[in-house]
């Protein structure tokens, strides 16, 4: 296939090009750009090693402004936004196209980066042979409904998608994270870039299914060592967000809705029917109904673990594992939901836009 670039390749390339699709972000860019800009040293210099562009996606906040008050900061507008295409797709392609780094790193303006991450992101992928890299950020959360759903979500994904079979060549399973989305120039032109994955949602794990496909090599991990994030600010932000993404995430999202009912059931249900056994309010007071009781319990007991030890590959915090049963409710809502929008409605929306599902 021929160059996916717009401009001939420049006769001496950059090592990285980091993108930044930025929608209405004024309250976190500024952060991120910081995180970013800190990378550049005496060794791994922006504007002589590396170029960091934003793409500003028509925001109509202060995303524009923010971005230029940083020096060595390229700031373009996304391109007109065609039928087929979703925004941040759209956004990314503008600057890809463009890019001058050996290297592509996609991540979004809600990231913050630990220092020095660029470089040894680079390093790991050569050191593995991977022309795509992407790390699962660590999640901030705040709030109730925040701190207890997101374990939920997350456990979920890890159990779905394990790093280590995303890893192997040899597996099928794919996944990446476009909150960090290293991508070696040559794999990206192989994959046909984003305008390859123009349609898609979730043009992350859709870029990774194709990577797996092309055999461009990819590695995926848990990465709070490299790059940390707040996905949202409200919890209505939260609830459109997952609403768009569950059903494409998990294609049995409406069987998995029903099994975390079955949560519900359990959690709730066992330790209720083994009290009302033990103060004989079921009409049934034969000590033999006793001894079930404390069957209920073991049972519920059981379960309780069951549950937490499954939560717990979320990689969030004791507490918040402690707080996600209190979201099992929502989850299952949010489920269903974003099964309905995609399966039914055949529409979901994100950031003021709508998108065909399905």
């Amino acid at each position: 296939m021929g160059t996916v670039f717009d401009q001939p390749e420049p006769e001496n390339l950059l090592e990285l090009t980091v993108i930044i699709p930025a929608r209405n972000e004024e309250h976190c860019l500024g952060a991120c750009l910081e995180s970013l800009v800190a990378q550049s040293d005496e060794v791994f210099k922006l504007g002589r090693d590396w170029e960091l562009i934003v793409v500003d996606d028509h925001s109509a906040d202060r995303t524009e402004e923010i971005a230029r008050s940083f020096t060595d900061v390229t700031v373009m507008q996304a391109g007109k936004l065609e039928r087929g295409w979703t925004g941040k797709a759209n956004a990314i392609w503008t600057a890809a196209r463009k890019a001058r780094g050996r290297w592509l790193l996609f991540t979004d303006a809600d990231t913050v980066h630990e220092s020095g991450n660029l470089h040894r992101a680079i390093h790991e992928a050569v050191r593995h042979k991977v022309g795509m890299l992407s790390y699962s950020p660590k999640q901030w959360v705040s709030g109730l409904w925040q701190r207890a759903l997101m374990p939920l979500v997350f456990c979920e994904l890890a159990l779905s998608y394990p790093p280590t079979k995303v890893s192997d060549p040899n597996q099928r399973v794919a996944a990446a994270n476009g909150q960090f989305l290293l991508v070696e120039r040559e794999a990206y032109r192989r994959i046909g870039g984003h305008e390859a994955v123009a349609s898609k949602v979730l043009e992350d794990v859709e870029l990774a299914l194709v990577a797996k496909r092309r055999k461009v090599g990819l590695r995926f991990r848990y990465g709070d060592d490299a790059v940390s994030t707040r996905m949202y600010r409200s919890t209505a932000a939260m609830i459109e967000g997952w609403t768009k993404n569950l059903a494409l995430l998990f294609n049995n999202a409406l069987a998995l809705a029903l099994w975390r009912a079955l949560d519900i059931a359990l959690l709730v249900g066992l330790p209720i029917l083994a009290f009302e056994l033990w103060n004989g309010r079921l009409a049934v007071r034969s000590l033999q109904w006793l001894g079930v009781g404390w069957v209920l319990l073991l049972i519920w007991l059981r379960n309780l673990f069951r549950y937490y030890a499954r939560v717990a590959k979320s990689n969030f915090g004791f507490v918040d594992c402690a707080l996600s049963p209190l979201a099992l409710p929502l989850f299952v809502v949010l489920l269903y939901r974003s099964w309905f929008q995609h399966r039914v409605l055949k529409q979901v929306s994100w950031k003021g836009r709508t998108y065909s599902g399905g």
